[in-house]
């Protein structure tokens, strides 16, 4: 089974994805910050990430960017609600960005698409 860490300081959005994913057959580990992110990131060697990019503490374009570093095989989405996030070069490192939708089509599909 792989493994997801999906990493988004709004609780009613980490429900919704941890629904739906381990309803496809994924485990889900959930954290609220990009601290423990990082931590998560090390303790469980997940097969890909979602990454919100506003959070408290590091963002995740930080994140992204320590993540990268320690293992720049594994794909990172990031996932935001804000379109211009997409130009910043910093989100230029992701797989994938996904602007967040109540409809998880498009994020499912791009977690197919890097880890299926």
């Amino acid at each position: 089974m792989k493994t997801i860490l999906l990493v988004d300081d709004d609780e009613s959005i980490q429900l919704l994805y941890q629904e739906e994913f381990k309803e496809a057959g994924y485990k889900v580990v959930s954290v609220y910050n990009g601290n423990e992110a990082l931590d998560k990131f090390k303790q469980t060697a997940p097969d890909l990430v979602i990454l919100d990019i506003q959070m408290p503490g590091l963002n995740g374009i930080e994140v992204l960017r320590q993540i990268k570093m320690l293992d720049s095989t594994v794909p990172v989405i990031l996932n935001s609600a804000y379109q211009e996030f997409k130009q910043d070069l910093g989100a230029w490192a992701s797989d994938e960005y996904v602007v967040k939708s109540s409809d998880i089509g498009e994020l499912m599909s791009a977690v197919k698409k890097h880890i299926d």
